[in-house]
């Protein structure tokens, strides 16, 4: 039952990252400013998921 099991916050943050930093490469190619704008999206998500990962090493 293991596909039943719920995401983490983490994980959900990884797949959004990752989504993202494809969608910046994409558009790097015909589009500079969107690319940007992906790549700031993607970047302030992966501070998030750094805070996280400082959070669960403090608990």
């Amino acid at each position: 039952m293991d596909f039943l099991k719920k995401k983490t916050e983490k994980e959900t943050l990884l797949k959004k990252y990752k989504t993202l930093t494809e969608e910046a490469f994409k558009l790097s190619h015909s589009n500079r400013t969107a690319s940007d704008a992906k790549t700031k999206e993607a970047n302030d998500i992966l501070e998030k998921i750094k805070a996280l990962e400082t959070q669960e090493k403090g608990d």
